[in-house]
């Protein structure tokens, strides 16, 4: 056998490597990518060790929030073609929430737009709230500090309102998304 390859089996190799190339490509520049959470999509994991795994009440710890993306269960399409589609999820203890809150919960566990909605910065901290003793959400750009237990409402901080809820129900064991955003996710427009 001919240790060197042909002429043939390199072009037909370099056309398979860029045709695997091209369909990640577009995989990338699907546009169902960056639509909106939609009611069905399953949560999963947006970073660390199990990114892209579903999310499961099993996998929450009170007081231990995580980040995730919104896949639609149907195409197996994860929703992550735009950072506004980043979520913030926490369990609580349900009897902390407010009366608003409650119904977009699923066993205490609710769901937040992780874009701050002043200036569009990511929520990134949980941490003792500036005034109180409840854990909240904070932005590290403008210091605008979010309650979980009641809407996400601001609490300290130059936003302008709360971040968007994200309903959730669990279905099949998995964080499911129960209907679209609450509100307008990310910051104000200038």
């Amino acid at each position: 056998m001919d240790e060197h390859p042909t002429r043939r089996s390199v072009v037909l190799g370099t056309l398979a490597a860029c045709a695997s190339v091209s369909s990640a490509a577009a995989d990338d520049d699907d546009p169902r990518k960056e639509k909106r959470p939609q009611k069905g999509d399953q949560l999963v994991f947006s970073e660390g060790e199990r990114t892209g795994q579903t999310i499961t009440p099993a996998d929450l710890k009170i007081g231990e929030p995580v980040h995730a993306w919104p896949k639609d269960a149907a195409n197996a399409i994860v929703r992550d073609g735009s950072r506004l589609n980043e979520v913030l999820i926490v369990r609580l203890d349900p009897s902390e929430l407010d009366d608003d809150t409650r119904p977009r919960a699923a066993a205490g566990i609710v769901a937040y737009s992780a874009i701050c909605s002043h200036a569009g910065c990511p929520v990134t901290a949980w941490i003792k709230a500036t005034e109180g003793n409840d854990d909240v959400f904070k932005c590290m750009c403008h210091n605008s500090e979010y309650d979980p237990r009641r809407g996400a409402q601001v609490v300290f901080g130059p936003a302008p309102r709360r971040l968007a809820a994200l309903p959730l129900v669990i279905k099949d064991g998995a964080l499911v998304v129960a209907a679209p955003f609450t509100g307008k996710v990310g910051g104000q427009q200038g």
